[in-house]
């Protein structure tokens, strides 16, 4: 990745309702969500909220896909895997033991969603 696409992305998450997007997206993955669901969770105007669609869209960040009358977004997973092995690139120095912490917060990502049955 290079530097520019990587300052992209991070400027685009560094909005607070941009951020919130971006998590609420993760948190509906793979599935995805409706613009207008989007705004209403949040309470953003839908005018508001499509601008920052599109910062995200152009940040790479979400994909858009139409169903029947709806634009679904989701996140793009993918790409935000990129911004953050950019930014933990050879963080260590070649001491592994400095990214450790980072990595034991990261594994397991999340506990498995619970089902009805228990």
């Amino acid at each position: 990745m290079e530097s520019k696409s990587a300052i992209l992305a991070l400027a685009a998450l560094a909005q607070s309702t941009r951020l919130h997007v971006f998590r609420l997206l993760v948190k509906h993955e793979p599935e995805g969500l409706p613009a207008g669901d989007i705004a209403r969770e949040l309470g953003i105007p839908h005018n508001t909220m499509s601008s920052h669609l599109g910062i995200l869209s152009r940040a790479g960040l979400v994909r858009s896909e139409r169903r029947s009358r709806s634009i679904i977004y989701r996140a793009d997973l993918a790409r935000f895997r990129e911004v953050a092995t950019f930014l933990l690139q050879d963080c260590c120095g070649g001491h592994p033991d400095v990214c450790t912490p980072i990595l034991d917060v990261l594994t397991p990502c999340c506990p498995p969603k619970e089902t009805a049955d228990g």
